[in-house]
Formats: structure tokens, C-alpha cells, sequence
């Protein structure tokens, strides 16, 4: 019989030896182009960077992997889970051999005052470098229109705030914060006991940068060092000792009804890994094990891994696995069943050139047993233990200088052959239209089911307006319904326009409408959003 883990998270402070030869030297740039792929820094001179090192934003996240340079910018590419932006400062930091030259007539009391003023000059720069402020954020408010000749018309209102303010004026306080709130308006004869409202706070934490290595969180916050486990609500800590970091979360599940604070829903764990990141090569993987309660009572202990990698800027690797190692049936405890596989996931992309791409994933996925949560069906879950399993693979592909193409498949099964599901997708688009200018898509996809197979045909004109401040969508689609049995078949056509206009750089608008029609029934549909992104640096 297992007994109760006990996790020990030891965190070493490393001491650095200082030389009198070599100091730290900070460079700062500034982002100038984004593209999807890229990232260009200009600097004032590249003489001292170095391809394959890494640049930091200022609040000293490792954003950015130099792939090549010029005498005044750089090229790279993105690392971790950041958010850039035009004009955002980056900070490049090496080593510095300083030289004392004695000279038969200098004063060696000038000469230390002169070294001792450089060094903390340095010092005075690196602090300032970290604790600069940058703050970026979006706000949005939506509302979604049904209107029907045959049905009730819906309506639903829908707002979300996404915040990061690293180093908050200037200290080693950072806060983060994503939410939504949604209202839906109902007609008088909507039942009453439904929830209208609802608030969902996905991510609200705050983080204390002890030093450049060791970090506390405290709030929710989804850790993507451990994504699968999903939100967490309590304490996280971060210690990175060179290219190795260990780490340790305490707290609580959130409620599986509606993601509020649950108290009852204790879980704690810890995790360490290893990243590594040079010109050809860059990866992190981590290895975790956590605890899951309900209140009193052990509800889940598995171990995690997680690992994802870039080989030569060609191929992208990705995996995450999560195995179960604790069951309790019939209040009996132990390893009897063998431990199960309850979460894989597998990807791959490669890229061979710049105008082909191609990517394959497989998932398999059991439903996660707590013990103490469905104490009561316990055995028949383990006895209907199947493994719900995904494959998909896709390519694209540049035909000719403006024609692009693209292709994909997936599936999805079960070991008993139910809810089993393929799907076809494929697209051709034209951009630089010659006269009306603008791009063309053709696309197609064919989904067949057990009960089910449903075919979308879809052809949309997309084109810029006023310098590409406006621009604009014009779709039509056909949906073609078959039942396997007992349902007659039938179709239906869609015709849309979607517009969105950017203000400026910080505030847009998106209206869209769409018009669809079944038989004797018709519906429109009418959205609004505006959005409004928020950034800020502040240089100390």
C-alpha cells in the first residue's frame, strides 16, 4: 500500500563568484517588426551580440532566441509564453574584461576611483534594466443578436480583461489577471431557475520577484510549466539554478461546477526541469508529481511530464504525458490495477521551407478518476475505462507566388467504437488580386459521425480599405446535413460580411452580420466588439 506523499521542494542558493576582470554589460534595443515567424531588435550597434544568445523584455523574461544580425538590428525568434509588441524595449546582456593600464605618472587612487565608478554604474544599470515597468493589457465588450421569424431571439452580452503589469512602478511586484463575464438576456418565458450571469476568473495572481532567479506567486494562475493541471489557487515557487529550475505548488482545485474558489479541493505538488537554448537547439522539460484532496480524503496522485523543443528552427516538438498512480476501490489502497495512462498528447511540425509546412498530433485521453469525488461509481468507471483517442495531420503549402493551399485530416475514436468521427478540411487562396485587388478563399469540409455526416462548402473575399484600416470580409456558405437514419436530410445557406476598422494601434472595432436560411425559417445575426489594448513602459 502506497502512503501519503510527502513533497519536499529544497530551493539551493548558488553562490557567484565575482572577478575583478569581467562585469556585466547591458544593451538595450527596441523591438521594430513583428511577423509571425520573426521578431527584428534594432540596437545601436551589434558588434558585441552574439547568434544563438537570448534577449529579455524589461520585467526579465527570456522572450527572444537571436537566429542572425546586422551592424544594427537582429533577427529572432519567439521564446516562452510572452507578450511583444512594436517599440517594447529588450535588454542584451555579456561579459566584459576590464583592463586596468598602469601608467608610471597615474594616481592608483584615480585609477580605483575610476574602476569602483564604472562598476557601479553597471550595477545602478542592470537594477534599473529589471525593475523597468511594462505593462500590457486588452479589454473587450461584446454583444451577440439572434433574431428568428420562428424562434425566440437571443441576446447575450460579453465582456474580458486580460492584464500583465510586470514590476509595478518600478518594484518587484508584478500582477496578472485574466477574466470574462458574460450576461444573457432571456424573453419572459425562459425558465427563471437558469443562471444568466456568469463571472469566470480564469487567471488572477500576483508575483514578488525575490531576486532574478527565485519568484513567489500567490493568487490563480495556470502554470505552463504544467498546463494539463489547468488554474491554480494558492502559492507557487520558482527557483532557477543555472539551466536547471525546481518548483513547488500549494492550493486548491477550482470548483468543477463553476470554477469558483473551493476550499474543500486541496492540491499540492512539486516540479523540476531543464531548459536549454543555443543557435540550433532550444527545449524545457519538465517533470512533476501532485496530490489531489477532497477534503479529508485523497482523491488523485499522479506524476507529469512535459516537453516541448525546436530543432535547427525546422522541426517543433511537443509532449505531455500525465500518469495515475493511486486507486482506492472497495476502501482498499494500492497499486493492484497498475498504474494508468490518463493524458498523452504527441505533436510534431516541421517546416521545410518557406512554402511548405507540414504537422502531426496524436492525443489519448481517459477520464481522470477521483476516488473520493465519485466514490460511488468508482467501479464502473474503471470498467468503462475507455480511452478516448485523436489523430490529426495537416500541410500547407505555397503553390505559386499568390496561390497558397492547404490540407488536413483528423480522427477521432474509442476503444468500443462509439462517438468515433473523421473530418476532411481542405482551402485554396488567391492574394493580390489583379483589379479588385484583395485575396479570394475556397475551402471545403466533409465530417461524418456515427449519426451524422455533414458537408460545408465556403467561399469568402477578403480586402483591405483606406491604407488597410478597414477592412472587410464578404462570405457565403453551404452546409449540407445527411442523417444516418431516421432524420430527413437538408441544408442551409449563409451570407455574412465582417468589418473591422483600427482606430489606432490601441482601439478597434468589429461588426459583423450574418443572414441564414432553412426551409421556411429564417435568422440574422448581428455582432459588435470593440477592443481596447493597453501598453505602457516605463524606463526608471
Amino acid at each position: 500500500m502506497i502512503g501519503k506523499c510527502v513533497f519536499i521542494l529544497i530551493f539551493m542558493i548558488i553562490p557567484f563568484s565575482f572577478y575583478g576582470q569581467e562585469n556585466d554589460v547591458v544593451l538595450e534595443g527596441k523591438i521594430s517588426f513583428l511577423t509571425s515567424k520573426n521578431v527584428y531588435v534594432k540596437f545601436d550597434n551589434t558588434a558585441m551580440i552574439k547568434i544563438g544568445d537570448s534577449l529579455k523584455i524589461q520585467g526579465g523574461q527570456t522572450c527572444l532566441l537571436i537566429t542572425s544580425k546586422s551592424s544594427s538590428s537582429v533577427v529572432c525568434t519567439r521564446i516562452n509564453d510572452c507578450l511583444l509588441d512594436k517599440d517594447i524595449k529588450v535588454i542584451y546582456t555579456y561579459k566584459m574584461l576590464v583592463e586596468t593600464a598602469f601608467d608610471a605618472e597615474a594616481d592608483p587612487a584615480d585609477i580605483g576611483i575610476s574602476y569602483n565608478d564604472s562598476i557601479q554604474a553597471i550595477k545602478k544599470e542592470q537594477k534599473s534594466a529589471f525593475y523597468n515597468e511594462n505593462i500590457n493589457g486588452r479589454l473587450s465588450a461584446s454583444s451577440y443578436s439572434n433574431f428568428s421569424d420562428l424562434r425566440e431571439n437571443r441576446h447575450r452580452l460579453m465582456s474580458r480583461f486580460s492584464l500583465n503589469a510586470n514590476h509595478f512602478n518600478y518594484s518587484k511586484f508584478s500582477f496578472e489577471t485574466y477574466l470574462n463575464y458574460r450576461y444573457n438576456i432571456v424573453s419572459g418565458n425562459t425558465n427563471k431557475s437558469i443562471n444568466n450571469k456568469a463571472l469566470r476568473i480564469f487567471n488572477l495572481a500576483v508575483r514578488y520577484d525575490i531576486d532574478t532567479t527565485l519568484s513567489v506567486t500567490l493568487g490563480r494562475k495556470i502554470n505552463y510549466k504544467l498546463s494539463s493541471l489547468g488554474a491554480i489557487d494558492g502559492l507557487q515557487a520558482e527557483k532557477y539554478i543555472g539551466k536547471y529550475y525546481v518548483g513547488l505548488i500549494v492550493g486548491f482545485r477550482p470548483d468543477i461546477f463553476d470554477f469558483s474558489f473551493n476550499s474543500d479541493l486541496l492540491q499540492y505538488g512539486a516540479f523540476a526541469g531543464r531548459y536549454t537554448i543555443n543557435e540550433n537547439f532550444r527545449s524545457q522539460t519538465t517533470l512533476g508529481a501532485a496530490e489531489q484532496w477532497n477534503k479529508s480524503d485523497l482523491d488523485r496522485r499522479f506524476v507529469y511530464f512535459q516537453h516541448s523543443s525546436t530543432i535547427k528552427k525546422k522541426l517543433n516538438l511537443f509532449s505531455v504525458a500525465e500518469l495515475d498512480i493511486y486507486n482506492k476501490v472497495n476502501d482498499s489502497t494500492g497499486l493492484d490495477s497498475g498504474p494508468r495512462l490518463t493524458n498523452l498528447y504527441l505533436s510534431a511540425r516541421y517546416r521545410f521551407g518557406s512554402g511548405i509546412n507540414a504537422a502531426i498530433s496524436y492525443d489519448s485521453r481517459k477520464r481522470i478518476i477521483y476516488y473520493k469525488t465519485y466514490e460511488t461509481r468508482i467501479e464502473q468507471l474503471l470498467d468503462e475505462d475507455i480511452a478516448r483517442q485523436g489523430i490529426r495531420a495537416r500541410i500547407n503549402f505555397k503553390l505559386f507566388k499568390k496561390l497558397y493551399s492547404g490540407l488536413s485530416y483528423s480522427r477521432r475514436f474509442q476503444n468500443d467504437d462509439q462517438n468515433k468521427s473523421e473530418n476532411y478540411y481542405g482551402y485554396v487562396s488567391y492574394s493580390r488580386l489583379p483589379i479588385i485587388k484583395g485575396r479570394v478563399s475556397l475551402t471545403y469540409n466533409l465530417n461524418s459521425n456515427n449519426y451524422l455526416n455533414t458537408s460545408i462548402s465556403s467561399l469568402r473575399y477578403s480586402r483591405g480599405f483606406f491604407d488597410d484600416r478597414l477592412n472587410a470580409d464578404f462570405y457565403y456558405r453551404f452546409v449540407d446535413y445527411k442523417y444516418v437514419r431516421n432524420v430527413l436530410d437538408f441544408n442551409q445557406h449563409y451570407f455574412g460580411v465582417y468589418l473591422s476598422y483600427y482606430i489606432d494601434r490601441s482601439l478597434i472595432v468589429n461588426l459583423s452580420g450574418e443572414y441564414s436560411t432553412y426551409d421556411l425559417e429564417n435568422n440574422y445575426r448581428l455582432n459588435f466588439r470593440i477592443i481596447k489594448r493597453i501598453h505602457l513602459t516605463r524606463k526608471k
